[in-house]
């Protein structure tokens, strides 16, 4: 008897920790979730203003995000590879107004796989600049896309769509290919255009 008046002692301390320990948990992730969230944004932010220094701030849009996943199989079918959208979110100026968009798109044909990128495009359609989130390509190769000599290529254009090509680029929509590494310059490019479409299918 003696015994199971301990086990039921026992059970019933390990609950009074376990419900005291949840109740601590869920106080705390409700004290740090504003605060964590908030240094989250602030870290896309910065990102972001990379790409889009004129803005002040970047909001989402739900409709805009919703659109992501509705056209995906129209994006897959446009001769960007293997390219999808991963984000899209609003640039705003110190009045609040919308100004463009910066959207991330990936593309999985990469020499050495997955090359990720940010894109700042105005209202107009010009793309301010791109910057890199992933790029693991070959070194002195590949990875000579994180040089401005070449990102540099797309920022300043407004083109519906962008032409790798190899030797000097000669038009506006043109992008001279990296020597010796077309591969990861048709990724970066495709994830580009990727991006490109999807802004124009919200305007």
């Amino acid at each position: 008897m003696k015994k199971q008046s301990g086990f039921v002692k026992d059970a019933i301390i390990l609950f009074a920790i376990t419900l005291i320990s949840g109740l601590v948990l869920g106080f705390v992730y409700d004290v740090t979730k504003e605060p964590i969230a908030a240094a989250a944004k602030a870290a896309k932010n910065e990102a972001y203003a990379v790409v889009f220094p004129e803005a002040k701030d970047f909001e989402e849009n739900e409709a805009n995000t919703a659109k992501i996943a509705e056209t995906a199989q129209d994006i897959a079918g446009r001769g960007f590879g293997h390219s999808n959208i991963d984000e899209v979110v609003t640039a705003k100026d110190e009045s609040g107004n919308d100004i463009g968009r910066v959207i991330t798109s990936t593309s999985k044909d990469g020499y050495n796989g997955t090359v990720q990128i940010s894109v700042g495009i105005k209202s107009d359609g010009t793309v301010v600049g791109i910057t890199f989130l992933t790029l693991e390509e070959t070194p002195g190769l590949g990875m000579r896309a994180g040089e401005s000599d070449f990102y540099g290529q797309y920022a300043g254009k407004n083109t519906q769509e962008f032409k790798l090509v190899k030797g000097d680029a000669t038009a506006e929509n043109e992008i001279s290919a990296i020597s010796g590494s077309t591969i990861t310059s048709t990724a970066v490019t495709n994830a580009v255009n990727a991006a490109l479409y999807f802004n124009s299918i919200l305007e």
